[in-house]
């Protein structure tokens, strides 16, 4: 179900653990697991829980606890926008408005021709860089601006050009 790079992958972070301690992986396991297959499905979540040794029950609470793991097909650029107090007060209200009303759909909703999901966020640790977006889990956007979101919309779309010419 996974590659052999995504299982050596989730095999390092097994490592950092006590050898009885393997599920202490399962962040990482299902990070690696979502990279690769982008959704996390219920055999993606079994097959996790096998290669970990673990209740598959007690993989799915971790996944369905934190909000950047996907259970359900997400588009190719996940943008999650933090709307803890902190980050609303300082625009991420406008924020969040400004790329619903552009992009035409609401949070938890994912574009008709499936580039963009848009997604509510809690605290993402940057509270000074309000209001602050995350992309795709892993590019964190600060102070983002009518003007910067444009621009990284226009960079999101660019690429897939790019990658629809090669």
């Amino acid at each position: 179900m996974l590659s052999n790079h995504a299982l050596k992958e989730i095999d390092r972070a097994i490592a950092k653990y006590p050898l009885d301690q393997k599920q202490s992986a399962v962040m990482a396991a299902l990070a690696v697991a979502q990279d690769e297959v982008r959704c996390l499905s219920p055999e993606v979540l079994q097959y996790i829980a096998t290669y970990l040794q673990m209740p598959a029950v007690a993989v799915q609470e971790v996944a369905t606890f934190y909000n950047m793991y996907d259970l359900q097909p997400t588009g190719r650029y996940k943008l999650t926008i933090c709307t803890n107090l902190p980050c609303a007060l300082s625009g991420a209200t406008h924020t969040g408005e400004y790329l619903k009303k552009i992009l035409g759909i609401d949070y938890g909703q994912t574009t008709s021709c499936g580039t963009f999901t848009l997604k509510e966020g809690e605290c993402m640790g940057a509270c000074g860089d309000a209001p602050v977006m995350l992309v795709n889990n892993k590019q964190m956007c600060s102070k983002m601006s009518n003007e910067k979101i444009d621009a990284l919309l226009a960079q999101c779309k660019h690429t897939i050009s790019q990658d629809n010419h090669q």
